[in-house]
């Protein structure tokens, strides 16, 4: 489900169903990181949607976690946490933060969520039924890692 106040409604109304959050993380640069920054954006967000749909009535998208790249890691690792910490009391059993910063594997072991990383790919170059093409070959990929860490947890 997306964060769309009907769908949020239906989240409500089935909430016992949805037991997954996914958080795109998403660092924003400035300069010479910024086309870089834009490219990575465009990408996780295609990917999330494109995930969001395979899991329709199990996960809830979440607004993107956005963050300026020149910031400290901590600092931004304790904002994130106070996300992390209201996701949880809203019942989420699993949170899965998706990102093209690597820097987060650094931070994986001080969240309660699993970190997804996926290095960016280039799709300003690419058009539409090859964007779509790159991006169900990556989700394909997650959906195994997704029903692995569901039965984990059964």
């Amino acid at each position: 489900m997306k964060w769309l106040p009907k769908e949020i409604e239906t989240y409500l109304t089935a909430k016992e169903y949805v037991d997954t959050a996914v958080l795109p993380l998403q660092p924003v640069s400035f300069g010479a990181d910024m086309k870089q920054s834009a490219s990575s954006t465009e990408f996780i967000n295609l990917l999330t949607s494109y995930l969001e749909r395979q899991f329709t009535g199990r996960l809830l998208l979440i607004p993107s976690f956005t963050y300026l790249k020149s910031e400290k890691g901590e600092e931004v690792l304790h904002e994130l946490k106070k996300w992390e910490a209201d996701i949880v009391k809203s019942e989420f059993k699993h949170i899965f933060y998706i990102t093209s910063d690597s820097d987060w594997k650094l931070y994986e072991n001080e969240l309660s969520g699993t970190v997804i990383w996926l290095p960016s790919l280039p799709l300003e170059h690419l058009n539409d039924s090859q964007k779509i093409s790159m991006v169900e070959s990556q989700v394909n990929q997650l959906l195994g890692l997704f029903t692995r860490k569901w039965h984990e947890n059964l």
